[in-house]
């Protein structure tokens, strides 16, 4: 009963989603965490991330349910393990059991392309685990090696922003002197494996700790004077360009200006505890619809305006039992059912970024497919200026539209 409702809930969306827009959101990631007990199966989340547009999924282990729902799908996967693993992985007889059960097994039908060792550990303040963290790394590595899967897996971990010691103006960007012992010998070993940077950056936090200080504006995207960095005359518009570009200032510091920087992790809440400043569906909304319009538009930060941005959303889901405030289990972009937890506003083709502010604030309590389906307002300052190719916006529409009852086929078969 549960499955049909939810397949129910699953097309009326996708139809709603196909026809009125097209889908022209590009290589987004989207993080897929399970501390639930009220989840869809893998098998249902499928065609949502196909709707959103994601390309990529990050999840926090390697469930064999979700890497063989998303077989053959083409998304994809980004696989981790759990700092409660890293001291077993210097042995070499875990780490290849552990590739070959986790990473071998779903190859090539699954895409797996990365596996993240370890998270946010540097900043744990456990310095015997951040002892293990680079060994592991090494052990995962040397696993693939082995397995001749090092072509096409990467081995990294996710860092909290936290890592930095400075971060403003961008350009001042550098690595915490504490951690620094640490973190050399890991970006050595990035650059190395060819293995991207990644970073755990939230805006919210900012706005949380200091409401006065920090513009709202300038953290979900919105139209602002911004900030011009004096060392170098760059002008940034929103809070995550500029920590971006702090931390590839950090790494040029360090002597390592070419590796590659993936956000793993970014988002906003929808819901919040009574302290937590600024957790609401409308900045949920503009922060994460502003940041996949930003994404679609394939320009990169003030610093590397030639490099797209590589980012992961956090999160696919809200997800029920997750520890600590009441934002930590609202950060979801579903509800457990498949209904949007608020309106994006993604309206694809000749969307600049941005999302008004003007009527429409007050929609309460309305929620599900007809909040996530209804269009930006325009906004006369031409931030949300809307192409005039119709014609093309029209023909791709359709083209969706007959992508999108394929996927509804295949989503009523599994039901």
């Amino acid at each position: 009963m549960e499955a049909t409702h939810f397949s129910s809930n699953l097309a009326i969306f996708l139809i709603g989603f196909l026809i009125l827009f097209p889908l022209t959101i590009s290589s987004v990631g989207v993080n897929y965490g399970q501390i639930a007990n009220n989840l869809p199966s893998p098998d249902h989340v499928v065609p949502l991330v196909k709707a959103i547009g994601a390309t990529r999924v990050k999840l926090y282990d390697a469930d064999p349910k979700v890497l063989k729902a998303f077989a053959n799908t083409g998304v994809e996967f980004t696989v981790s393990l759990g700092n409660e693993y890293l001291s077993k992985m210097a042995d070499p007889a875990n780490a290849q059991q552990w590739v070959k059960t986790n990473v071998q097994s779903y190859l090539p039908a699954t895409k797996i392309t990365s596996i993240a060792v370890g998270n946010e550990v540097l900043t744990l303040n456990d310095t015997n685990l951040s002892g293990c963290l680079l060994p592991a790394m090494q052990g995962v590595h040397s696993a693939l090696v082995n397995l001749k899967l090092d072509s096409q897996v990467t081995v990294t971990t996710a860092h909290s922003v936290a890592i930095l010691q400075s971060s403003y103006p961008p350009s001042t960007g550098s690595f915490r002197q504490d951690l620094k012992s640490c973190i050399s010998p890991i970006l050595d070993f990035l650059s190395k494996t060819c293995s991207p940077f990644l970073v755990n950056a939230y805006p919210f936090f900012a706005y949380k700790a200091n409401p006065k200080q920090v513009s709202l504006d300038f953290v979900l995207f919105q139209p602002n004077a911004g900030i011009v960095d004096p060392a170098n005359n760059l002008h940034y518009d929103n809070m995550l360009f500029a920590q971006i570009d702090a931390v590839y200032a950090a790494l040029n510091r360090l002597g390592y200006k070419k590796l590659p920087v993936q956000i793993s992790e970014t988002g906003w809440p929808s819901k919040g505890d009574e302290d937590e400043i600024g957790a609401s569906p409308e900045n949920a909304k503009k922060y994460n619809g502003n940041l996949l319009k930003i994404i679609g538009q394939k320009k990169g930060t003030p610093a590397r305006p030639n490099v797209d941005l590589n980012i992961f959303v956090f999160a696919m889901f809200n997800e029920n039992l997750k520890p600590g405030p009441t934002s930590e289990r609202n950060y979801g972009l579903f509800k457990p059912d498949g209904t949007p937890a608020y309106g994006l506003g993604v309206s694809g083709i000749g969307v600049s970024g941005g999302n008004s502010t003007g009527s429409g604030g007050g929609s309460g309590g309305s929620s599900g497919p007809s909040v996530y389906l209804s269009p930006p307002v325009n906004s006369s300052n031409g931030y949300l200026a809307i192409s005039s190719a119709t014609e093309m916006i029209v023909w791709s529409n359709w083209r969706r539209l007959s992508m999108g009852l394929k996927m509804l086929m295949v989503a009523y078969l599994m039901s």
